[in-house]
């Protein structure tokens, strides 16, 4: 798998990207990662293989897989009402939740009747700080202005939402006793030795040298040098591009028995099957094709920041491409998207 007939520096140049992470992986093993440019505009500071980028709404993909690896301990359940499991919050009752609750499965798939209101979760605000997850849910924080509700019968329709990726954090917490990120360091980023990987999104050391600044579509920085989005389970994970590379490897040596965490074939293989008749929804990834071509994905995009999952599970191969740039289109209308077609076109 090479990058062939593509300049990278050129088309970087041409978007207007100043640094690019890129981790391949073949036959289930890492095989190289590719560094361009810099974390920060007009610095000194080259991006390496321990650079930091924001991977904004990647994260739900590892929030995936460890709400499964609690589902296989038993310590959440995939299919019950999750009101049974949450003590500090609850989904509010309604019509529409009636003659079927919202479950964990709805949550990781964005089929469970929540819409999130408009304008909702933005990045921090540091005049308004970190918000508690609760607080977000019942509407008290500018980062959501109205009570988290259920709006459509569950499993009715598809209604991507982070609003349901906060519950999953509050359902985690609540069941676990820990703060999201302690669960995660000791479950997830420990095991499989992600060093560079952080999700106490009120204690980043931003001042280290590894962290990638923020970047608009002109190459300038962000307002906010390092926009950061007070919503672990959703989109507050900073990562490098290597890291994410060994938890998309974990899925799929989970599909093969061979898993570093203890996730089991059959939660694996779940993640990336369609739900509830969506073809294109598993849970906490994206998927198209099927069986051997099947392929999965995970996007994130923020302010300053771009980045892309693909993988090909029962090949064992796939990619990570991260940038620090938010280039206002698709991200596969950018350089992104050109990196994907050279590599799987």
């Amino acid at each position: 798998m090479e990058l062939k007939n593509i300049d990278l520096e050129e088309r970087m140049k041409f978007y207007h990207v100043n640094g690019l992470s890129i981790t391949l992986f073949e036959n289930g093993q890492i095989s190289r990662t590719i560094n361009k440019g810099l974390l920060e505009a007009e610095s000194n500071r080259k991006v390496n293989d321990n650079s930091i980028f924001n991977a904004c709404s990647i994260s739900k993909f590892l929030t995936g897989i460890l709400a499964m690896k609690l589902a296989d301990e038993g310590i959440l359940y995939l299919d019950e009402d999750v009101n049974k499991s949450l003590i500090s919050w609850k989904v509010p009752e309604s019509e529409f939740t009636e003659n079927q609750k919202v479950t964990l499965r709805n949550l990781l798939s964005h089929q469970s009747g929540i819409i999130d209101p408009e304008g909702s979760f933005s990045e921090l605000d540091p005049e308004a700080g970190s918000p508690s997850i609760i607080a977000v849910l019942e509407g008290e924080t500018p980062y959501c202005r109205a009570p988290i509700k259920v709006k459509r019968e569950p499993e009715s329709e598809f209604r991507y939402s982070d609003a349901g990726f906060c519950i999953i954090q509050q359902l985690i917490e609540d069941v676990t006793a820990k703060a999201f990120h302690q669960v995660m360091n000791e479950q997830v980023f420990e095991l499989l030795g992600m060093e560079n990987s952080y999700l106490d999104t009120t204690s980043l050391n931003l001042d280290s040298d590894n962290f990638s600044c923020g970047h608009n579509r002109n190459g300038g920085l962000t307002d906010e040098k390092y926009p950061i989005y007070p919503y672990p389970a959703a989109s507050g994970l900073w990562t490098t591009s290597f890291d994410l590379a060994k938890l998309v490897l974990e899925l799929m040596n989970a599909v093969k028995r061979k898993s570093k965490i203890g996730l089991s074939e059959n939660a694996a293989k779940e993640m990336i099957t369609p739900q509830k008749g969506k073809n294109w929804a598993g849970l906490g990834v994206f998927l198209e094709g099927s069986e051997e071509k099947l392929e999965i994905a995970s996007l994130g995009w923020g302010v300053g920041f771009q980045c892309m999952i693909v993988a090909y599970p029962y090949p064992g191969k796939g990619a990570v491409i991260m940038t620090n740039a938010e280039l206002g289109v698709h991200q596969m209308e950018g350089i992104i998207g050109e990196i994907y077609k050279t590599l799987f076109s």
